[in-house]
């Protein structure tokens, strides 16, 4: 319907259209065969004037029939429409005779020719007969010589003449005759007549007046036909219209005057003629000469449209079934997304119940081999006993990142957002490598911008997850050189040109473009935040260097996917080929990108980029992490010293130069001792590079002591291994035994290294891992805990972790024994609590502690129990730290949920103990301290 209405529509516009075309065509003609009538008619007017001024205003006559046709046919081109211009002169019946013998001539009759028409080769104009007797005649005196012919001829003969004769002296206007065959052409014409009047006619002259004051008959003669079709041969060459011109004085009867009356029909427009006559009605009818063309626009469109419509039912057909095909999909993928979901609660119970059964037993396996580490054991025993607490904790390690995956696919792993220390965090790294790193003589160091805040707000054991296992990677495939982690903010590195060529490394070893890792990062803030929440942004970017095997190049492509390793799995280096891919993944979640640059035999670079929050910032903080006052206190001895870095290596002396600077030590560095240091004030230390350490060197610090005004600065060695440390040039007995600094520096081991060696503070030397076990033993000593768990091997190595650093430690198996133990008054400063327990698990037990302990603090507060009774103690609430081997996030956070006050998953250690249990107690005091 719609198609077949714009059809129509297109059609009816097509066909009006054309209408107007052909009105506007034929108006045109109407319009200019009216103009030049009234043009032609004004002429013959003008020229009726001039006969009665010239013919019968002169006496003699200044007019003859020579001048008449000379004159009409030299202004004939002013009468365009005209065959000829003939002059009739009145006669009256009484002046025929004499009017015949002065003009020579026999007054003819027309009437008879009108009747028996003749044609052009039959006209002869002796034969027409005389005209009869009448009251008055018209006889043509003048004619132009076209029309010559008419001479002697009476218009008052003929009838339509004689009444058109009759009105033009009545009325004083031009009349107009009906169409009718003009003499010898025998063509279809027309004779415009106007009366002559005397000279003296009246302005205002009556009809009376008129006639008698009538002198003669001017009339045009006009061939219709001929004017006509020289009107359109002028207008247009090729006409694409017929032309009919009618009199439609008759309108019953209308006489044809020019054109042909054989038409196929159709369109027709009528233009109204007006001769001047009112008398004479006259129309122009037009037609088109050919039928109008097939509406193809219209036909198109409208197929167009219907194609349309069937395509768009078909479409809206098609979208109904696809609706309908959705719809029964979406019930399907809701029941499987049920499916699924159940599915993957049940991958999570799986996962805490493997992670449970799994670390549970391994907790008690490394709980053993700790606590028979500490029995009287040889060195190959305890060697076997180091061996195998290690795998155990290769093992725990598997199996966390293990869980981090399964976490990050099923998309349950969140982040924290903490308050932590950076440069603390690198340390802890850097100690935990040391190790491998001095035996395989490969230099580890870390530097952080001073830009980079002290303080920063995210998650501190993701982001040391990730430098952990880039480090990690990098030991595994590093025999030589160095391995080098740099931190920086993003906005440095975009500023930064090339940190130096490659011969400054900081092993002097070749490296790869470090810009080359992270050229593929898109801009910074393409997230599109707001500039409120960009300032309180943190964004650093962080590259760990090494000088190791590298990476081919078409492995680079698949090293971040999981289970994927570089090279045969029987010729790798250890681990299980998912580090880096649980590193991608947190580094997505912390808004960053990684990436990597190595080159075979030369080295590899990763960068990765992650987002912070500044401290400083409003910030609400969920959990704050523990301050090290003592590093602190530590640090704080050494504010104000000053030392000279002897270090020929710009890189290394950088990274130096930064951990001195960390304890507020004034550095200076030098390249070798010849060189003059600025300042007057005496240096308290002097540090040494061991590889240019010699006897030159050695000299060189004899002087110095002389010229540091006597006073002899303290000499540190700083060294890679210690196998490789130089002894050469010590028997000098001006020359003080250097102490050895083990690298890779960080803030706490440089602390204890200068306390040492200057004797400062304790002189004991922390290994790693010692701080806290001292830290803990202050923490804990004289502590009543109460640990529940209903594995016995559990319950001893949890008794036995606690009683080592002297908690006074009671044993329950079951919830329920917690809740009676716990109940208010107890002596219990804290409980550890495991959650997978028969009868009654951790968190219910929890929960009715908390219930309980909150009835008893709200009737105690509203005097319904009295306060000695419960110890004075107005508000009971021990801390009680969940122990379990779950490390799922939702385990995490139904503990809290529950009311427990920490998380400790098992196994746990003394770094973990530590981090959990300084939130409640407070160490003992130093002279405790010192006694124990």
């Amino acid at each position: 319907m719609a198609s077949l209405w714009v059809f129509w529509y297109m059609s009816s516009q097509a066909l009006e259209k054309r209408k107007e075309t052909l009105a506007s065509m034929c108006d045109e003609r109407a319009r200019m065969l009216q103009d030049q009538f009234n043009v032609s008619m004004n002429h013959i007017q003008a020229m009726s004037v001039m006969i009665s001024i010239f013919h019968h205003g002169k006496i003699p006559s200044a007019i003859d029939q020579r001048t008449f046709a000379k004159y009409t046919e030299r202004t004939s081109f002013e009468r365009p429409l005209t065959s000829g211009v003939a002059y009739a002169v009145r006669v009256l019946h009484a002046e025929r005779e004499q009017f015949e013998i002065q003009h020579g001539l026999t007054i003819k009759r027309m009437d008879n020719v009108e009747q028996t028409p003749v044609h052009e080769d039959e006209y002869d104009p002796a034969d027409l007969e005389p005209s009869p007797v009448q009251e008055e005649y018209a006889p043509v005196i003048f004619a132009q010589d076209t029309v010559a012919h008419v001479i002697s001829v009476d218009v008052m003969s003929g009838k339509a003449n004689r009444d058109n004769v009759l009105r033009a002296r009545e009325s004083g206007k031009g009349v107009l005759t009906a169409p009718f065959r003009l003499l010898k052409t025998n063509r279809l014409g027309v004779i415009l007549t106007f009366a002559v009047y005397k000279a003296d006619l009246p302005p205002y002259a009556s009809t009376t007046e008129r006639i008698q004051l009538t002198a003669g008959y001017l009339g045009g003669i006009f061939d219709i036909e001929s004017l006509v079709e020289k009107l359109l041969q002028q207008l247009a060459s090729k006409q694409t219209i017929l032309v009919n011109v009618y009199d439609t004085t008759n309108v019953s009867q209308p006489i044809s005057m020019y054109g042909s009356n054989n038409s196929f029909g159709g369109l027709c427009h009528v233009s109204a003629l007006s001769f001047g006559d009112p008398f004479r009605m006259h129309e122009m009818h037009c037609r088109f000469k050919q039928k109008p063309p097939w509406p193809w626009v219209a036909i198109t469109t409208s197929v167009g449209i219907l194609i349309i419509s069937l395509l768009m039912g078909q479409i809206f057909h098609a979208t109904m079934n696809r609706i309908a095909k959705v719809e029964n999909d979406y019930h399907e993928m809701m029941e499987l997304k049920k499916r699924a979901e159940a599915a993957d609660v049940a991958k999570s119970q799986f996962l805490a119940t493997v992670s449970h059964e799994i670390r549970t037993p391994m907790n008690g396996v490394l709980g053993m081999l700790q606590m028979l580490m500490d029995t009287g054991l040889d060195e190959t025993q305890k060697d076997y006993v180091r061996t195998a607490r290690e795998s155990g904790k290769a093992l725990v390690s598997l199996i966390n990142e293990v869980l981090d995956l399964a976490k990050i696919e099923s998309g349950k792993l969140e982040l924290e957002a903490v308050s932590f220390d950076l440069r603390a965090i690198l340390d802890d790294v850097l100690s935990l490598f040391s190790g491998k790193s001095q035996d395989k003589k490969v230099e580890l160091a870390v530097y952080v911008s001073s830009k980079v805040p002290a303080t920063l707000v995210g998650d501190p054991g993701r982001f040391r997850q990730i430098v952990t296992n880039l480090v990690g990677n990098s030991i595994k495939f590093t025999d030589k050189g160095h391995i080098f982690v740099t931190v920086h903010l993003i906005e440095e590195v975009l500023d930064m040109e090339v940190e130096g060529n490659l011969n400054s490394s900081l092993s002097a070893y070749p490296v790869v473009d470090r810009r080359l890792s992270w050229a593929g990062f898109r801009p910074l803030n393409q997230d599109g935040g707001s500039s409120s929440s960009l300032a309180d942004q943190i964004n650093i970017i962080v590259s760990v260097e090494d000088t190791g095997q590298g990476i081919p190049l078409e492995a680079q492509s698949c090293v971040f996917h999981p289970f994927m390793q570089v090279g045969p799995s029987i010729t790798r280096n250890g681990g299980t080929g998912i580090g880096l891919s649980i590193s991608k993944c947190l580094v997505h979640l912390m808004k960053g990108e990684i990436g990597l640059a190595s080159s075979p035999q030369i080295g590899s670079t990763f960068t990765f980029t992650a987002v912070f929050s500044n401290s400083s910032s409003n910030f609400n903080k969920s959990i704050s992490q523990p301050v090290n006052s003592k590093f602190d206190s530590i640090s704080s001895e050494f504010h104000g010293m000053r030392a000279l870095l002897v270090e020929s290596n710009p890189v290394r002396a950088m990274v130096s130069k930064y951990h001195i600077q960390r304890l507020g030590i004034h550095v200076e560095v030098v390249s070798d001792l010849s060189q003059s240091f600025s300042g007057v004030i005496p240096l308290n230390m002097v540090f040494i590079e061991e590889e240019i350490w010699n006897r030159d060197i050695c000299m060189s610090v004899s002087m110095l002591r002389r010229n540091n005004y006597g006073i002899a600065p303290k000499l540190l060695l700083l060294s890679n291994s210690t196998s490789s440390v130089v002894q050469a040039g010590f028997s000098d007995s001006d020359v003080p035994t250097p102490f050895v600094v083990m690298k890779p520096l960080r803030a706490s081991m440089l602390a204890a290294s200068l306390q040492r060696a200057m004797g400062l503070g304790s002189r004991r030397m922390y290994r790693n891992g010692e701080h806290h076990n001292l830290s803990l033993s202050n923490l804990l000593h004289g502590k009543k805990i109460l640990v529940v768990d209903d594995n016995p091997v559990n319950l001893v190595v949890a008794s036995g972790a606690l009683k080592k650093y002297g908690a006074e430690v009671v044993h329950a198996e079951r919830g329920k024994d917690a809740i009676l133990l716990l109940t208010p008054p107890h002596l219990f400063d804290a409980c550890f609590m495991d959650i997978q327990m028969p009868e009654m698990d951790g968190f219910e037990a929890t929960k009715r502690i908390r219930e309980m302990e909150l009835s008893i603090n709200n009737r105690i507060q509203g005097g319904e129990l009295s306060a000695e009774v419960y110890g004075h103690i107005s508000k009971w609430h021990v801390p009680i730290l969940a122990m379990t081997a779950d490390v799922i996030q939702a385990t995490n956070e139904a503990c809290f949920k529950c009311g427990m006050d920490g998380y400790v998953s098992k196994p746990f250690e003394a770094e973990i103990l530590y981090r959990e249990v300084s939130r409640f107690f407070k160490a003992v005091s130093d002279a405790d301290e010192k006694h124990q």
